[in-house]
């Protein structure tokens, strides 16, 4: 099995999912108690916080780079961002350490082209929501169309993010609030959704929705799984 560095604690609530997920899925697979060669970083995520508030992405990529080659050092073969948005740093992570970064979005791709849709919502932080690195794959190299919030929305949800989720706070008032943002693109044409934080798939579940939820972190893995048995 191939070993594979995970730069988590963005937040470490589903970084715990990713590492639940990679052992569970790698168990199924070979069968018994298997377990992959996994070693992991827990980012500072308030430290990160403050830099993308301030919008100090250069110093977020260096940040992430740095937790990326202690990883190398410790025998990872390619790095996986625990995290949608750290994916904006994704090309500097993968210059910085050498390695084959696991792009989310082409996890997000596969999983959207495995139920043949082509319209999807996509609800995360600002920052995921409003740049590309993640909306503007799927469209240009997968022809998936993305629709997102309205900006009173979107500022709703990221606070949700950050002043909920990112502290454990799963609770059913907020769950309400998200589960009307996601209706609201799905009234805009949405045929799915993709919960691009890997908070949300911890507070939405599939059951909650009656159009198929994507969940980021559960692809992720998946993709990381078939790299430490390829």
């Amino acid at each position: 099995m191939k070993s594979i560095g995970l730069i988590g604690g963005t937040s470490w609530y589903s970084t715990i999912d990713y590492y639940r997920y990679i052992n569970k899925m790698v168990n199924e697979r070979m069968g018994g108690s298997t377990n992959p060669p996994l070693v992991l970083y827990n980012i500072n995520q308030e430290k990160l916080h403050q830099l993308q508030a301030e919008g100090g992405w250069d110093k977020v990529g260096l940040e992430l780079s740095a937790a990326g080659k202690k990883l190398k050092a410790a025998g990872a073969e390619a790095l996986l961002l625990c995290a949608n948005t750290t994916h904006i740093s994704y090309e500097t992570v993968q210059k910085e350490c050498g390695l084959p970064v696991l792009h989310i979005a082409e996890a997000i791709a596969k999983g959207i082209k495995k139920k043949g849709l082509n319209k999807v919502g996509l609800i995360g932080t600002i920052f995921t929501m409003e740049r590309d690195f993640l909306k503007g794959k799927l469209k240009d190299e997968h022809g998936i169309d993305v629709v997102v919030p309205d900006k009173e929305a979107r500022e709703l949800l990221h606070s949700i993010i950050f002043k909920h989720l990112a502290l454990g706070d799963f609770s059913e008032p907020v769950k309400k609030q998200t589960i009307a943002e996601i209706n609201k693109l799905k009234a805009q044409g949405a045929q799915g959704i993709i919960l691009g934080c890997t908070e949300f798939p911890i507070l939405v579940k599939q059951s909650d929705l009656d159009i198929p939820a994507f969940d980021t972190t559960q692809l992720h893995a998946e993709m990381a799984v078939e790299f430490i048995l390829s």
